[in-house]
């Protein structure tokens, strides 16, 4: 259903948003809290890869391919194309940057599992895998049938949105439990520079 009104000026909104989110997350884990590293005996700059991934990836990446849907001047095969691979890195980069916490918490001798953000986390690659598979099948490889595929879109679009969702508000409650534990455990002052740059 079309608003009538230019897409456009959201879509500049849109990238400038995703612009500013990626260089907030990466100043905070380069600039305030020490940088990334795959190995390392500071166990911490491990961790710093799971934020950075899941922004890029589900957050970013996850919206570019929702807006590339709709808003390429392309061919409809061309969007379907494009879409199913920038959905296939985001699934990619949302499982690397789960693996960096998971790594980051047993060789730190953390448990895993054990808030809220970390098993909607699960929920949500879980079921964005299910959501990337569901589409391949249906409307990429084998492709079901026209009227099947009909049938589907409206679902595929709106399990898709909600999925988008819970991603956003699984990152929110991310940032909000890594900086009441960054506060109450490093020293991270409540109103300093730190604090605001998460919270914006």
């Amino acid at each position: 259903m079309g608003l009538g009104v230019p897409a456009l000026p959201f879509t500049l909104v849109a990238h400038l948003l995703a612009v500013a989110a990626i260089v907030m997350v990466l100043v905070w884990n380069i600039h305030f809290r020490g940088g990334l590293a795959w190995e390392a005996a500071n166990k911490n700059l491990i961790f710093n890869i799971h934020p950075v991934l899941m922004v890029i990836g589900l957050i970013i990446i996850g919206g570019e391919a929702i807006i590339s849907y709709k808003a390429l001047p392309l061919k409809k095969e061309i969007r379907k194309l494009i879409h199913l691979i920038l959905h296939a890195i985001a699934l990619i980069l949302g499982i690397v940057g789960i693996c960096a916490a998971f790594k980051n918490h047993n060789e730190s001798g953390i448990a895993n599992m054990y808030s809220l953000h970390s098993w909607l986390g699960i929920g949500v690659i879980s079921l964005y895998g299910i959501q990337w598979i569901f589409g391949f099948v249906m409307f990429f490889f084998p492709g079901g049938s026209a009227s099947l595929r009909s049938q589907s879109i409206p679902w595929h679009v709106l399990f898709g949105l909600i999925v988008y969702a819970l991603a956003l508000g699984t990152a929110s409650l991310g940032f909000l439990e890594k900086l009441t534990f960054l506060e109450s455990s490093a020293g991270v002052a409540k109103y300093g520079s730190e604090a605001f740059l998460v919270n914006f």
